[in-house]
């Protein structure tokens, strides 16, 4: 072998580095998801959430493909074309038919992802027909919601603030001495992933969320939903979800809002549409105003009618 060339050994622990980055970057990847070998986004429970999964899939699909093409040209040229020390360099002008070609094949993919990311922007932020509105504001640290209407009739004294469990509570200050292994629901850990009050919606129903914040910026994410949306002091964000399927579907804050940032989990518990009516019945009927009570009765004074004077 030539001095100038790689030797054996040489590729091969290129080759072990490349699969232990690889193995690590994927690692990283199923520990950002509590589901187990989870490499991808999650496909959601939505009827939007099938979009940005799919988009994500195209984005990388294409990147794949772009950097199997340049490291595999990068690749040819080490190995293929490398020569000893002292050779010449070859002398050879620019190929104008592959400029026109790797300029216009970056521009028309480029084109072709903003084309398919703003249709789905538009899509996600597109209310109208929704049947239900529920209103969400972030405080520090704990979110509250409000019912404001449901299929056209609005909805009256239904609203409550949903904050992290009493037990990861209890768990997480310093020197308790529980075991955050232990915080479960029906067998799941949920350490720092409940909350007292979740949210309760109806599967099957376009719901329009109005999401606003009464201190400083927070971020309402499921991303079983698909989306997450900024809560900002003075500007009320909208978007809409569809939940197809009945479930426990939990999320975070996903905007760095203070020392307790990490503690404000947020839980939407999406019921059949029956379940849901009865649930809010009761909430209605239980949050209801009290009757006044009747005023006692009280003798009036009479006076004696009185004549013209004359």
């Amino acid at each position: 072998m030539t001095s100038g060339g790689i030797k054996p050994h040489g590729i091969k622990r290129a080759v072990l580095s490349g699969l232990g980055g690889a193995l690590a970057l994927f690692g990283g990847s199923a520990m950002a998801n509590p589901k187990p070998w989870q490499l991808n986004m999650t496909r959601g429970a939505s009827e939007w959430s099938s979009v940005p999964y799919h988009l994500n899939n195209i984005a990388l699909g294409v990147c794949v493909g772009i950097g199997i093409l340049v490291f595999g040209a990068m690749f040819i040229a080490m190995f293929r074309f490398r020569k000893s020390r002292g050779a010449v360099a070859e002398k050879w002008t620019h190929n104008t038919m592959l400029e026109v070609v790797w300029t216009t094949v970056p521009v028309i993919i480029l084109i072709t992802l903003a084309y398919l990311a703003t249709g789905g922007l538009t899509s996600f932020a597109n209310t109208t027909g929704s049947q239900m509105t529920v209103k969400v504001t972030g405080y520090q640290w704990k979110w509250r919601y409000d019912y404001v209407d449901y299929k056209g009739k609005p909805i009256d004294h239904v609203g409550f603030m949903s904050k992290l469990d009493r037990l990861s509570d209890e768990t997480r200050q310093l020197d308790s001495g529980m075991d955050p292994n232990a915080v479960q629901t029906d067998g799941e850990n949920t350490y720092l992933l409940n909350v007292d009050k979740p949210l309760v919606v109806p599967v099957g129903t376009k719901i329009r969320f109005v999401i606003t914040a009464g201190d400083v910026i927070h971020s309402w994410w499921v991303p079983a939903l698909g989306w997450k949306m900024d809560a900002i002091p003075g500007i009320v964000n909208a978007a809409w979800t569809n939940i197809e399927k009945p479930g426990v579907y939990r999320g975070q804050c996903a905007e760095l809002c203070g020392q307790d940032h990490g503690f404000m989990p947020i839980v939407v518990k999406a019921v059949p549409e029956a379940e849901f009516e009865q649930w809010l019945a009761q909430q209605q009927a239980a949050n209801a105003p009290k009757p006044a009570a009747a005023a006692p009765a009280t003798a009036q004074a009479t006076t004696p009618a009185q004549g013209n004077q004359g």
